[in-house]
C-alpha cells in the first residue's frame, strides 16, 4: 500500500488528474453553488412578487368592501382566498395590532404585541414608519412543523376616499390605518429548490465524472502511456543501451520528445563508444606504458597502481607506497606526493628501492595532483621511470672514461680535440709534452693554429677543416725550432658540439733519415756517373788542351800569333772552359743536400737537365736516344733537383740493363736504344723512359720499389734508386709503375697532376706536399 501510495504520489498522470480534477470540481461547485443561490434567489423574488400581488389584490379587492364597511364581505374574500394551498394566514391587523380579519376565524380580534414580528417592521422606529420597501416588508421563518413561511406585511393606507367618506370615521391625518399580513407556505418551493439542487449537483458530478473520465483517457492513451515508453527508453540509455528505437505513433510534441530522445540515445551512444574507446585506450596506457604508476591519497595509501606496479612488486590492498617498493617503515624523508599536496605543484626526485626479487633499482619519481570538479586536491599520482641500466651504464661509463682517458693520456702520438670552427684546442693529451714541449694545460683554450709557422698558419687553416691528412707539416717546438709532423685528422662530436679529432706524429728524424738516404743515394749515382761526367770533361779540356799547345809552341819559336787566329781560337777555349764549369756546378748541385721544396716546374727542362750528364757517356756506348716530348706541357709541382734525380736513377738502369744485353747475347752488337716521351693524358703530365734492356723477371715488377731489393750482383747495386725514385714522385703528388718483357725491355711510367695556375712558375705552392710515409720503399733494378 505504501508503495502503490509512493508510486501515485509520483505520478505525473495522477498529478494531472487531480489537479484537473480539484480545478474542475471547485469551477463546477463554484458554478453550482452561484447557479442554485441564483435560482433559489430567482424563485424567491418570484414567489415574493407573486405574494406581494396577491396581497395588493387582497388589499384592492377589499378596498370597495372597506369603503362600504362590509365587514361580512371582507371575511368571505379573506377565507375564500385563505383557501389555496399555498397560503397559510391572512391577517388584516388595525392600528393598534388587533386582528380584524384572518382566514382563520379563532384569530379575529386577537391582540398582537405590536412589536411582534409583524409589526416590528414598521414600528421599530418612533413615529412608524409610513414607507417601508418591499424587501424590508418581507420575513421568512419556520412553522412549528418545521417548514418554511414566507410573510409580506403590508400597510393600509389613508386614502382620500377613506378620510372624507361620510360612514369612515377616521380622520384625514392618519396616514396608516392598518395593515395586511400574508403568509404563505415555501415546503413545495423548498422541495423544488432541493429538486433542483440535487439535479444541478447530480448533473455537476456527472460532468465531473465524465470529463474526468475523458481526461483520464486522454492522459493515459496521450500522455501516461508514451511517458511510460519514454521512461523506459531512457532507462535503456541509463543502462547502456543507446541503439533502442523509441518511435511514438503520434506527430505532436510527444512524438518530437520520442524522436528527440532517440537521437539524444545515438548521440549519447556515439560519445560514449568514443569515450568507451579513449577510457580503455588511457586505460591501456595507464596499464601497459613501461613505467610505474601509483596513485595515493594524503596517506600514501595507494589507490590504484598499473600492470607494471604489480608485476615489479606485488602489492597488496591498502598498501603504503612506502613500503610497497621502496620498503621503508614511514614516508620517504624527501617525498614529491607530500610536496605535491602541500603547494599543488608537480615535483620531482630520484629514488633507489629493492625489487620483489631483492635487486637494487632506481628511479626518477614525478608526482601530480589529481583535483575534483571543485579544484580541490584529492589524490596524487606518482610515476617513476626505471633508471637502473642507466646508473649501471652510468658506473660503466665512468670506469669506460676512466679507462680511455687514460689510454687517451698514454698514446705515444699528440692528439688534439679541436672546435670545428675556430680550432680552438678542447682537449689534449700528455704526448704532446714530450713532441711539442708544452704542458696539455699549457694548449688548452689555445688556438691550434699557433704551432704552424705564421706564414703558413692561413693556407693550413682551411687545409685542416676539410682534408683527412696532412703530411710533412711544420710545426714550432715551444723552444722555437722547427717539427715535421704528419697530421691525421677526424671529425665527430663532443658534448653536442662538433669537433676534430686530430692526430699528430713526429716524423723530424724520419725525414732526416731520409734526407740521408737521399743524399747516400745521390753519392752513389755520382760514383757511378763518374766515368760519365770524365768523358764529358775530356772535350772540354781537350780543346782546351790542343789551343794552349799550339799558342806555346808558337811563343818557344818566337813566331807571331795570328790576330785572327786568337780571335778563333780564345772565344772556344772560353766556350768550353764555361761548359766545364756548368758541368762541375750540375754535379755539385745534384750532390748537394737539399730540403724538399716544390716548385712549379716543367717537365721537358727537368728531363733535359737530367740528360746532360749522361749525354756524351751514352754516346760513347753507342746508345741511341729517343727524344718525344709534347710540347707546351702544363708546369707540376715537385722539386726540381729531386725529380732530377728521379730521371738519373731511371736513365742509369737503362743504361746498366742494356750493357747487361749486350753481354748476355755476346755477339758484340751494340744496337741499344732509350726513349724518352712526355704527354697529357686526363688531365695529368706523363712521362714515359723505355729501354731495349733485358727487362724484368716475371714476380719482380712489383718488387722493384721495394727497399733493399736489387737483382745487381754484390757490391754493384745497393737496392735504394728505384726506392727513393718512388717516393720522391710520391712526394709530388705522382705515380710511377713498370711494365716489362723478359728480353724486350721496360718501361717506366711516371705521372703527375697539373699545378694550379694560380701562382707564377717556380712559386712555392699552398698547402703541404703529398704523402711521402707511403714510399720509403725501392730497390735496384739489375743489369
Amino acid at each position: 500500500m505504501p508503495t502503490l501510495l509512493k508510486r501515485f504520489r509520483h505520478s505525473l498522470v495522477v498529478k494531472l488528474i487531480a489537479t484537473v480534477g480539484s480545478v474542475l470540481i471547485i469551477s463546477m461547485a463554484v458554478w453550482a453553488y452561484f447557479s442554485v443561490a441564483y435560482q433559489k434567489q430567482k424563485v424567491m423574488d418570484n414567489i415574493v412578487a407573486g405574494t406581494d400581488r396577491l396581497t395588493n389584490s387582497i388589499r384592492l379587492g377589499t378596498h370597495y368592501a372597506m369603503m362600504l364597511n362590509s365587514r361580512d364581505d371582507i371575511s368571505q374574500i379573506i377565507s375564500n382566498i385563505g383557501r389555496q394551498k399555498e397560503i397559510e394566514n391572512i391577517r388584516i391587523y388595525n392600528k393598534a395590532g388587533a386582528i380584524k380579519y384572518s382566514n382563520r376565524a379563532e384569530e379575529v380580534d386577537r391582540i398582537t404585541n405590536i412589536e411582534a414580528e409583524a409589526c416590528y417592521i414598521c414600528h421599530r422606529s418612533a413615529p412608524p414608519s409610513e414607507t417601508v420597501a418591499l424587501e424590508e416588508r418581507i420575513r421568512v421563518f419556520r412553522s412549528p412543523q418545521g417548514h418554511r413561511l414566507l410573510g409580506i406585511i403590508t400597510p393600509i393606507c389613508n386614502d382620500t376616499g377613506c378620510s372624507a367618506g361620510e360612514c369612515h370615521f377616521h380622520p384625514g391625518d392618519k396616514k396608516i390605518l392598518g395593515a395586511i399580513d400574508m403568509v404563505v407556505s415555501l415546503a413545495g418551493t423548498d422541495r423544488e429548490i432541493v429538486a433542483a439542487q440535487r439535479g444541478l449537483i447530480g448533473l455537476t458530478a456527472f460532468v465531473f465524472l465524465i470529463t474526468s473520465s475523458i481526461l483520464l483517457l486522454f492522459l493515459l492513451r496521450f500522455v501516461n502511456r508514451p511517458i511510460q515508453r519514454l521512461i523506459a527508453g531512457t532507462r535503456l540509455i541509463a543502462d547502456g543501451t543507446y541503439d533502442n528505437r523509441l518511435v511514438l505513433q503520434q506527430d505532436d510534441e510527444m512524438g518530437q520528445l520520442a524522436m528527440a530522445i532517440q537521437k539524444m540515445g545515438q548521440a549519447i551512444g556515439a560519445q560514449q563508444s568514443e569515450l568507451n574507446k579513449q577510457r580503455q585506450e588511457y586505460q591501456n596506457l595507464f596499464e601497459r606504458v613501461p613505467c610505474l604508476i601509483t596513485v595515493q591519497d594524503r596517506n600514501y595509501r595507494m589507490l590504484r597502481y598499473n600492470h607494471e606496479f604489480a608485476a615489479r612488486f606485488a602489492p597488496r590492498a591498502g598498501d603504503f607506497c612506502y613500503s610497497a617498493y621502496k620498503g621503508l617503515p614511514s614516508k620517504c624523508v624527501s617525498c614529491p606526493v607530500e610536496q605535491t599536496f602541500a603547494d599543488g605543484q608537480s615535483h620531482s626526485t630520484e629514488e633507489s628501492g629493492i625489487n620483489k626479487d631483492g635487486t637494487p633499482s632506481h628511479w626518477i619519481v614525478r608526482s601530480s595532483p589529481i583535483r575534483d570538479r571543485s579544484g580541490q586536491i584529492v589524490a596524487a599520482m606518482e610515476i617513476s621511470l626505471d633508471i637502473t641500466e642507466r646508473k649501471q651504464l652510468e658506473v660503466e661509463l665512468q670506469k669506460s672514461e676512466k679507462k680511455y682517458h687514460d689510454i687517451f693520456n698514454h698514446i705515444p702520438n699528440p692528439v688534439f680535440v679541436l672546435e670545428a670552427e675556430t680550432l680552438i684546442i678542447l682537449d689534449c693529451n700528455h704526448s704532446v709534452r714530450a713532441v711539442y714541449g708544452f704542458h696539455a694545460e699549457d694548449l688548452n683554450g689555445t688556438d691550434f693554429m699557433a704551432l704552424f709557422p705564421a706564414d703558413e698558419r692561413q693556407a693550413y687553416g682551411a687545409e685542416i677543416r676539410s682534408a683527412a691528412v696532412l703530411n710533412q707539416v711544420r710545426h714550432m717546438h715551444r723552444s722555437g725550432r722547427q717539427l715535421y709532423v704528419n697530421i691525421r685528422i677526424s671529425p665527430s662530436e663532443s658534448a653536442g658540439r662538433r669537433v676534430l679529432l686530430v692526430t699528430t706524429s713526429d716524423i723530424t728524424q724520419r725525414l732526416e733519415a731520409e734526407q740521408q738516404l737521399i743524399q747516400a743515394s745521390k753519392m752513389a749515382t755520382v760514383g757511378e756517373m763518374a766515368t760519365g761526367v770524365a768523358h764529358e770533361l775530356n772535350q772540354p779540356l781537350s780543346v782546351i788542351k790542343t789551343a794552349t799547345s799550339f799558342f806555346m809552341r808558337k811563343l818557344a819559336v818566337g813566331e807571331p800569333i795570328d790576330p785572327t787566329l786568337l780571335a778563333t781560337m780564345l772565344p772556344k777555349m772560353d766556350r768550353n772552359v764555361d761548359r766545364a764549369t756548368r758541368i762541375i756546378q750540375h754535379m755539385r748541385q745534384f750532390a748537394r743536400k737539399t730540403d724538399l721544396e716544390l716548385q712549379r716546374v716543367e717537365i721537358n727542362a727537368v728531363l733535359q737537365s737530367a740528360f746532360e750528364i749522361f749525354s756524351q757517356q751514352l754516346k760513347v756506348r753507342g746508345i741511341e736516344v729517343v727524344w718525344r716530348l709534347a710540347p707546351d706541357l702544363p708546369r707540376i709541382n715537385a722539386d726540381p733537383q729531386r725529380l732530377e734525380q728521379v730521371f738519373i736513377n731511371l736513365l742509369l738502369n737503362s743504361r746498366d740493363a742494356i750493357e747487361e744485353q749486350w753481354q748476355r747475347r755476346g755477339d758484340g752488337r751494340r744496337d741499344g736504344r732509350i726513349t724518352i716521351e712526355t704527354g697529357l693524358d686526363k688531365g695529368r703530365v706523363t712521362c714515359r723512359i723505355a729501354d731495349t734492356g733485358i727487362g724484368i723477371r716475371p714476380g719482380m715488377a712489383e718488387k722493384i720499389f721495394e727497399p733493399f731489393f736489387t737483382t745487381k750482383e754484390v757490391g754493384q747495386g745497393t737496392g735504394l734508386g728505384l726506392s727513393i725514385s718512388y717516393g720522391i714522385v710520391r712526394e709530388c703528388g705522382g705515380e710511377i709503375h713498370a711494365e716489362t718483357e723478359v728480353n724486350q725491355g721496360a718501361s717506366f711510367f711516371a705521372s703527375f697532376p697539373v699545378a694550379p695556375t694560380a701562382g707564377p712558375a717556380g712559386a712555392t705552392p699552398p698547402g703541404p706536399a703529398v704523402a711521402a710515409e707511403e714510399a720509403v720503399a725501392g730497390g735496384g733494378q739489375s743489369p
